[in-house]
């Protein structure tokens, strides 16, 4: 079995042609979601800020708010499109593509730390984990930047004592592919400048420690000193992606006048997240993302009790260096998502999450035979919880909520589209944008919108100071909440996150018809997503036409 074993790591499969099946079981997976409409900020910047270079040629939007986020997705969306056409189906292959990419990178890094039968089992957890599952096909700028990034570290962690590999590239071409890789990330989402930076400061971190010995020692290699020696190439490599960065910002300045998009964006994602308290809040949600969101509690906890038990090699869980890296980045990130970042989303996490499960895997491998059957616990674990939603509140991209929030939302719009064809819609957004926008997917002509912040009941409030601005009203559950009278974890934080989260409370569709003076004509709920149209007995301005008039002119009645 050993010999088998050792005979197979020496024998690596190529990653190129691991791209084929990869990219077909991340298609057949997601197959029933490639046709969704867009949604939430796919609808509301990345689709839009494309769509405009698509059209007019700018990479800065001109249809869309200006966050100054790079446009990299925007171009690469684009190039897309020109070949293969402008619709949903094309953007959710494009995606799959991406995260292919990313997903490959997974595997090649995970081989170089924990060998290859274990870097399968990152591979497939990765791809099943709900929040990397429910971003696969999304149109973000999130994937783009964790593929890039991933590859970025791959190149990086390639030296002597870092990997179970013999042989490594030179530092010349790998510190190249960093700087590359890492300047197409930024270039991606501004907020994966965070590893890079990480890492430079890690770099000098290792100058200062003055131990060779004892670091060859530990990393079992003679050679380790010389990894652990700092290196110019490897601080340039590591410089040039924030050089591209300040680049870009630069030339948004010159062209709007703002460097980080417009003053709201800004006091939203950074200057008004700069208080004690909240950063200590943040701090604990990005905790329980990083621990035990979406069921990850699972191979974390087994990899904490498996620490308990005799190593069956008497080696690390992972070289040494290696370790000390995936460290370092991850309480970077914890700490660095917490500050920035007015929505705590998780998928500013995405590198994050793999490099956690291959620590997981490591362990598991180091002091059980059969690591397999956690493995496989895990995966059904991660598959539960793309369908399962958790006892509290939490953001529908994160798991498959977001596809019944999308069914919800189309269903709301088709029947008022069929139903009120000529009526103005009050609503929020997102649906207000999938009722302006036909390139969203979800209705072929525009209708006509009013516009509240959300359904509290403080702004439905404002809305009945001019109850002739609108003829029909779509409701929605703008967050999930678990249902009244269950199990909620949250339950006890409101104020804090009405403080700091912007958290309110929705009216549901009987209590906002109530208030508005209206009746609910149709309602749906999706496992806690739920949407509803309420009319009013006032109508709205209908013109009758004779029968003649409208064979006259051509028109259906």
């Amino acid at each position: 079995m050993t010999r088998r074993i050792d005979a197979q790591e020496r024998a690596p499969i190529s990653v190129t042609r691991l791209f084929a099946p990869v990219f077909a079981a991340v298609t057949l997976l997601h197959v029933t979601l490639l046709r969704l409409p867009y949604f939430w900020d796919e609808g509301g910047y990345y689709i839009p800020a494309a769509w405009d270079f698509f059209r007019f040629g700018t990479v800065i939007p001109v249809t869309t708010v200006r966050n100054a986020h790079p446009p990299l997705p925007s171009v690469v969306m684009v190039a897309w499109w020109k070949t293969f056409g402008f619709h949903i189906l094309s953007t959710r292959l494009l995606m799959c593509v991406v995260t292919t990419f990313a997903l490959l990178a997974v595997f090649k890094l995970a081989r170089m730390f924990v060998g290859q039968a274990a870097a399968f089992a990152v591979l497939v957890l990765t791809a099943i984990y709900p929040v990397w599952f429910a971003q696969s096909t999304l149109a973000h700028a999130d994937m783009f930047a964790a593929a890039f990034t991933l590859w970025a570290l791959c190149f990086y962690a390639d030296r002597p004592g870092w990997t179970l590999s013999v042989s490594h590239g030179s530092v010349q071409r790998n510190a190249v592919w960093v700087a590359v890789l890492f300047s197409l990330a930024c270039l991606a989402k501004e907020t994966a400048i965070v590893i890079p930076a990480a890492l430079f400061c890690f770099e000098v971190m290792l100058l200062a420690d003055r131990r060779p010995a004892v670091m060859a020692r530990i990393a079992g290699s003679e050679d380790a000193e010389q990894s652990h020696r700092l290196d110019w190439r490897w601080l340039l490599a590591l410089v040039v992606p924030a050089l591209v960065l300040v680049l870009w910002y630069v030339y948004h300045h010159w062209k709007t006048g703002f460097t980080f998009g417009n003053p709201e964006y800004l006091r939203y994602n950074a200057t008004a997240n700069m208080s004690v308290h909240r950063v200590l809040l943040s701090m604990r949600h990005r905790f329980v993302h990083l621990t035990l969101h979406m069921n990850l509690y699972l191979p974390v906890l087994a990899a904490i009790m498996i620490f308990l038990l005799p190593s069956r090699t008497g080696k690390p869980i992972l070289p040494r260096p290696a370790l000390r890296m995936i460290t370092v980045l991850l309480v970077v990130q914890w700490i660095a998502f917490s500050v920035l970042g007015g929505a705590l989303l998780t998928r500013y996490l995405l590198p994050a999450y793999p490099l956690l499960l291959m620590v997981c895997v490591a362990a598991w491998q180091s002091r059980m035979r059969r690591w397999p059957l956690i493995a496989a616990l895990t995966l059904v674990a991660f598959a539960i919880g793309c369908e399962v939603n958790p006892p509290y509140p939490f953001a529908p991209e994160d798991n498959l909520a977001y596809r019944d929030m999308i069914v919800v939302h189309q269903h709301a719009i088709d029947f008022v589209t069929s139903r009120y064809p000529q009526a103005t819609v009050l609503t929020a957004w997102p649906v207000l944008a999938d009722l302006q926008r036909p390139e969203l997917g979800y209705l072929k002509t525009p209708v006509k919108t009013a516009a509240t912040e959300n359904f509290s009941r403080e702004e439905l409030r404002k809305a009945t100071v001019n109850p002739s601005a609108y003829d029909v009203v779509i409701v929605f559950s703008t967050k999930y909440d678990p249902p009244m009278g269950g199990l909620n974890l949250a339950g006890h934080s409101r104020n804090d996150d009405k403080r700091f989260y912007d958290y309110h409370a929705d009216l549901l569709p009987a209590e906002a018809a109530a208030m508005l003076h209206g009746q609910v004509v149709w309602e749906e709920d999706r496992k806690g997503e739920w949407a509803a149209v309420i009319t009013f007995p006032r109508g709205y301005d209908v013109r009758l036409l004779s029968p003649f008039r409208g064979m006259a002119s051509g028109r259906k009645l």
